[in-house]
């Protein structure tokens, strides 16, 4: 089955959810309003449509593979990476001054689910650039924009992350690659990475690693990490590429999904040292990371957003293909399409409604990022940023945990069939699962929603949130439908089980941190499943009114039985949720360690 990027209801997130509007209002962004994303959606549509998207399947066969130190991309990757770099697409959302087409993150990211939609393994060559890419903006000299940026931005060059060590997974503080300084201001870099997405491939003729390393006699602990910029090939005062550099692959993994993207293993230093420049000051190198993180993570967000929308479609395909049994009202005396039974139809609002929140979610935030780093008005731009921050790990735990159920009732829509691997509907089930992992587990984000963005202020944060969705609840009780009314009631539930949430978190999290911590999972996913269901409750009073002035009435009505179905069937499980964090606590350290 071919995928069908979902411009339309992309562009019903962008007018009326996040507001393009007002974007375009900003300075610099004066021509990025409603017509442009439209124009760009339906380009950026038709590339992955034809060109990406059929490659999907062709990565799962044949992935990438790694011979004498090189690694060689899946049959076609190297063709349609050209096709996607001269489109100027990695630029999109990147400055105009270092050849990008500036365009605000609220188109970016629309685009960027597309992307990972067609080709997950593909689209994270891009994605990992554009985290390079954000570090360089934010941190780096201007010599090294000068040299890196216009190259990484056109795609000629692209970027990766190193963190991960052998030693050091999530725990940072055990980095051990160690940069010595040099006479020329340069350092040599010795160590091993591991899990580098992209870390060696044949699309672009160079890779440009940022390195987190200790410098000689730095502290210990994470405050002694600097952020280093090591490139395959040394880059000569004209621009032009040089000798290799003493960083060499010595080995990809071998993995349960996304088996196009090449993941390596790196080693720095083998014959004398790897040539690095300090990226900002020394000791400073996990702040740096940070904004590669932050904007990798909220990528990492929309590709499990992209993977249930792919598993969605082929669903829906095969259920309203795939002849079986007599429906139970009676309706045909033959077999029938499965779309037919009613739990198959479960099973399809389900997937559909978690994916239309979530997308909502993400696209509300990306205009949120927008206003945050953009808008004249610097207390407009502070409760952006502050809201911003505090979706992030919803969008990355809560769309990545939902894409696994996604994708796992994709195959369970399938059937036996869905088992066999010819059908392609495990594919998206195996590559959601490392969405929970990379960036930063679940755990991880759960850990920054409970310490970072509720405790540290008390939760004053979550509770401006809970007020904004008063509001909304208040809205549809006054629109008087059916509907509206039993989406506010839900909504009203979960916001008031959030909010003892937060109470519970705020109150607890010095005093009793394992009871807080053993529900920070739980707390997540309640707060993602709150805002997604908020904004399908915004999404549909919008449907409403727009039936009311006679437009696109089968959209809309779609709109507004998703929105209902979300709400019944999912936002409903929010008060469960709550009893869990707030009274289950206990249950989770019972049992002695001896016992397990």
């Amino acid at each position: 089955m071919s995928y069908i990027a979902p411009v339309k209801d992309m562009l019903f997130n962008i007018e009326h959810l996040a507001r393009i509007d007002q974007i375009a209002q900003i300075p610099g962004f004066e021509d990025a309003g409603l017509e442009t994303a439209q124009a760009v959606l339906e380009e950026c549509a038709k590339l992955n449509e034809s060109v990406i998207a059929p490659l999907n399947w062709e990565g799962d066969k044949y992935p990438s593979s790694f011979h004498d130190g090189k690694v060689t991309t899946t049959p076609g990757f190297k063709e349609a990476y050209r096709q996607y770099t001269e489109g100027g697409w990695q630029g999109l959302q990147h400055p105009a001054e270092f050849g990008g087409q500036g365009l605000p993150k609220i188109i970016g990211a629309a685009c960027g689910e597309i992307l990972q939609a067609a080709n997950m393994s593909f689209a994270l060559c891009p994605l990992l650039t554009d985290g390079a890419i954000e570090a360089l903006l934010t941190a780096g000299s201007d010599d090294l924009k000068a040299i890196y940026l216009e190259k990484l931005i056109s795609g000629h060059w692209t970027g990766t992350m190193n963190l991960t060590e052998p030693q050091a997974g999530s725990d940072l503080a055990a980095v051990r690659t160690r940069a010595e300084p040099q006479p020329d201001g340069t350092y040599k870099v010795f160590g091993t990475k591991i899990f580098i997405t992209y870390g060696e491939h044949d699309m672009a003729e160079n890779i440009v690693h940022l390195v987190l390393a200790r410098v000689v006699g730095a502290p210990e602990g994470v405050k002694g990490i600097s952020l280093f910029v090591v490139p395959k090939f040394m880059v000569k005062g004209d621009g032009s590429l040089g000798a290799r550099n003493d960083v060499h692959c010595v080995s990809i993994e071998h993995k349960m999904g996304i088996k196009a993207s090449p993941t390596a293993v790196l080693q720095f230093g083998d014959h004398g040292g790897a040539v690095g420049y300090l990226v900002g000051q020394e000791n400073r190198g996990l702040e740096y990371m940070f904004i590669m993180m932050n904007a990798a993570r909220y990528g990492v967000g929309v590709q499990g957003i992209a993977v249930a929308g792919r598993a969605y479609q082929k669903a829906v395909n095969y259920a309203k293909d795939r002849v079986q049994s007599r429906p139970v009202d009676g309706s045909m005396n033959t077999s029938a399409p499965i779309i037919h039974h009613p739990d198959v139809r479960r099973m399809l609002m389900t997937m559909r409604a978690f994916t239309e929140g979530c997308r909502a979610m993400a696209s509300v935030a990306a205009a949120a990022f927008d206003a945050a780093h953009h808008h004249p008005d610097a207390e407009v731009r502070k409760q952006n940023a502050t809201f911003y921050e505090f979706m992030v790990p919803l969008i990355k735990g809560y769309s990545t945990e939902m894409s696994l159920e996604v994708t796992s009732l994709g195959v369970q829509v399938h059937g036996g069939m869905g088992f066999i691997e010819e059908t392609g509907a495990a594919q998206y089930y195996r590559d959601a699962k490392i969405l929970t992992i990379y960036e930063g587990t679940t755990a991880i984000q759960a850990n920054d929603l409970v310490g970072r963005k509720t405790a540290r202020d008390g939760g004053q944060t979550a509770k401006a949130i809970a007020s904004q969705i008063e509001a909304t609840e208040a809205e549809l009780m006054r629109n008087g439908s059916g509907d509206a009314e039993a989406v506010a009631k839900r909504l009203r539930a979960a916001r008031r089980a959030f909010l003892d949430v937060v109470d519970f978190v705020a109150g607890n999290s010095k005093a009793s941190p394992n009871a807080v911590y053993a529900g920070s999972v739980t707390y997540l996913l309640l707060a993602g499943n709150l805002v997604a269901g908020w904004q399908l409750g915004r999404a549909l009073l919008i449907a409403q009114e727009q039936i009311a002035e006679g437009k696109d009435v089968d959209f809309m009505k779609a709109k507004i039985a998703t929105a209902r179905f979300y709400a019944d069937h999912i936002l409903s499980r929010v008060p469960g949720q709550r009893d869990s964090v707030v009274d289950g606590a206990d249950s989770v350290t019972a049992l002695a360690l001896e016992a397990f």
